[in-house]
């Protein structure tokens, strides 16, 4: 098994890590993920980056299902946080520690932080280790 593999197992197996840090894998030509990742890092989120050229074995070894999926993929206190996530509704999770596997925004929508386009509604999403999801926040875009 290669050695980042091994790493997102430990991460995804183990406790309780320092709340305000989040390891992100995304691929290391996606502009939008860098910007997520600023926006993450701005709301006060230690970020380390781990760029992957194939980001398929990241998101099914989170328990990603790909209806679920986007751009990128993060790890924090045992949760994953799929896409462009707000890291307030990050945060709110933190803090409630709701019995999920994570949070997620499917697919790209261009208001969302680090896509930052004005004008689309989107939801972010709740998901369990079966792939069932409930909307957790809405943005009116």
């Amino acid at each position: 098994m290669k050695k980042w593999l091994y790493g997102l197992a430990g991460a995804l197996l183990s406790g309780p890590v320092l709340a305000a840090s989040i390891t992100v894998y995304k691929s290391e030509t996606c502009g939008c993920c860098e910007d997520w990742v600023t926006h993450m890092e701005e709301s006060g989120f230690e970020v380390e980056v781990v760029n992957r050229d194939n980001l398929a074995p990241v998101k099914a070894m989170a328990g990603v299902k790909p209806e679920l999926a986007s751009c990128h993929t993060g790890l924090v206190d045992g949760y994953v946080i799929e896409g462009h996530v707000p890291a307030a509704d990050v945060k709110r999770l933190l803090e409630q520690k709701p019995a999920v596997r994570g949070l997620t925004i499917p697919g790209m929508p261009q208001s969302a932080p680090g896509m930052d386009i004005p004008g689309s509604p989107y939801e972010v999403l709740s998901f369990d280790n079966q792939g069932n999801s409930a909307v957790f926040s809405r943005y009116p875009g």
